[in-house]
């Protein structure tokens, strides 16, 4: 890595059981150990093919911490930092979507980045940790590899390009797939 430039590889995690339909945040769900043994092979690939260290950080929640797990059973070092943590939902967590009610997500959608949705947590919010977490890998403190969630990587990509005070609900980009790796450079 450059002098002050930042590489950073985040891998989403597998996709965690029993999700659809439901308003996913900070709620801890399981992820399929077969899927998360499967995405810890995939980046310690990448890591030997890319000559990358074996350092692997995480969120405290399972679908990320279990890739984690695998990964220090294979003799690498794995770190779980809160900051690295989805979005909180606050009482929508957890939630089937149908349950919430439309003008709660229209309140969201016309102050996105403001608004705490079900009174958790604004994407300012999430911004934040976010941009501390970056500042924490820059100063070497947080490693360069991250098996993150939707909304951080989403984020995350926003700041590759898209202006934060222009970020809509509508023009918020898809998130990436399950287990999809995405490299952020700056």
């Amino acid at each position: 890595m450059a002098e002050g430039r930042l590489e950073l590889s985040v891998w989403r995690h597998p996709k965690p059981i029993g999700a659809a339909g439901r308003c996913i945040g900070q709620t801890d769900l399981p992820v399929d150990p077969r899927r998360a043994k499967r995405l810890a092979h995939r980046i310690r690939q990448t890591a030997r093919r890319e000559g990358l260290p074996h350092v692997v950080a995480t969120s405290p929640l399972r679908r990320g911490s279990d890739v984690g797990r695998w990964l220090r059973r294979w003799g690498w070092r794995h770190q779980i930092d809160a900051r690295l943590i989805e979005l909180d939902f606050g009482a929508w967590d957890g939630r089937r979507w149908s349950a919430i009610a439309h003008a709660e997500v229209l309140a969201w959608e016309a102050a996105f980045l403001h608004h705490a949705p079900g009174g958790g947590e604004s994407l300012r919010q999430l911004h934040t940790r976010l941009v501390d977490a970056l500042g924490a890998v820059r100063a070497g403190q947080l490693p360069r590899l991250v098996v993150g969630h939707a909304g951080w990587i989403t984020l995350l990509g926003c700041l590759d390009g898209v202006a934060q005070d222009r970020l809509s609900a509508s023009a918020w980009p898809a998130p990436p797939r399950y287990g999809q790796r995405i490299r952020h450079a700056d």
